[in-house]
């Protein structure tokens, strides 16, 4: 939207008031051969809303308008497109990580904007929930709790920062609330945040998203999704689990400032490109980007894809 000249308090607002916009963006990323889509949604649930000032109960129709504009584009294509109804984190802490509801979110409140959005994208007909730039492993419990209702696949996503163990040396990808890939799993498989048992079960895909490292160009981008990728297959594979496919879309590289002070972010499409023969050997299935990633980087990520030799 930004490229566009397209500022808004909340960028799900552009369902309503830039719907042409939406749908031409959505058709750029299909063109650039896009098998799958994300729809307008990230930031539009009653939570993100209030805290741009905005009308809480348009929620559910933004959400709807989202669906169907990505429905356009898909149909104006004539390609086989999926759409993931993206489903981001609340705006802040949650009770579940801050311990309390003096400077977190109500669980109970995290829980009812994600049943709100959640529920409306699988109503619109998304074809699978996109769980993603989850913070917090428990809040991904909590959204998974309320996806599995609708019988669609799930995928969750988190987003995750370099850390160092002081005493083996070793690197460990853990997000802002320091859940690490294998703490992703341990929350999904207790029955904290379940209705009914493990979590793990309505999960179809499991990846890892964004990526807010700054001073790193080794865990940044591609490199990020990679090694993230490595981790969460080490932690898969140390408890048994399979059958669950893995997905990495991250940012394009680090964001910075150009001379205009416009965000550019320093990853090209052919040097993202260049990595993904060695993301699908890590074991990713389905690869995309995140921010800064334009329809150029895509079709040079289908391009590696289509020349990859397993």
């Amino acid at each position: 939207m930004f490229a566009r000249g397209i500022e808004l308090t909340n960028s799900a607002l552009a369902n309503e008031l830039h719907p042409a916009a939406v749908v031409d963006i959505h058709s750029d990323y299909i063109n650039a051969g896009a098998e799958a889509i994300g729809t307008n949604t990230f930031v539009a649930s009653p939570l993100h809303l209030e805290m741009a000032g905005q009308d809480v109960l348009g929620a559910q129709r933004l959400t709807r308008l989202a669906v169907q504009h990505a429905k356009a584009a898909v149909a104006q294509s004539g390609k086989e497109v999926y759409i993931a109804g993206s489903v981001g984190p609340s705006p802040g802490a949650i009770e579940a990580d801050s311990g309390d509801t003096t400077f977190g979110i109500p669980n109970d409140d995290a829980r009812e904007a994600h049943k709100l959005v959640i529920h409306t994208l699988a109503e619109e007909g998304a074809d699978f929930l996109c769980l993603e730039t989850m913070f917090s492993a428990k809040e991904a419990a909590i959204a998974v709790d309320v996806a599995r209702e609708t019988g669609l696949p799930i995928a969750v996503n988190l987003t995750y920062k370099w850390t160092k163990e002081r005493r083996t040396g070793n690197v460990i990808y853990r997000t802002d609330w320091g859940n690490s890939p294998a703490d992703l799993l341990e929350i999904l498989v207790s029955d904290e945040f379940s209705s009914d048992g493990s979590l793990l079960d309505a999960v179809s895909i499991i990846g890892v998203n964004c990526g807010a490292e700054s001073r790193r160009d080794e865990h940044t981008g591609m490199p990020y999704a990679i090694a993230g990728i490595q981790q969460l297959n080490t932690a898969l594979a140390e408890t048994g689990i399979n059958g669950k496919w893995m997905m990495a879309y991250p940012n394009a590289g680090m964001p910075k400032l150009d001379e205009n002070h416009n965000t550019v972010y320093t990853q090209t499409p052919a040097e993202m490109a260049s990595y993904v023969s060695t993301l699908i050997e890590a074991g990713a299935y389905l690869i995309g980007g995140c921010c800064g990633t334009t329809p150029k980087h895509i079709e040079a990520f289908h391009e590696a894809i289509a020349s990859h030799q397993p």
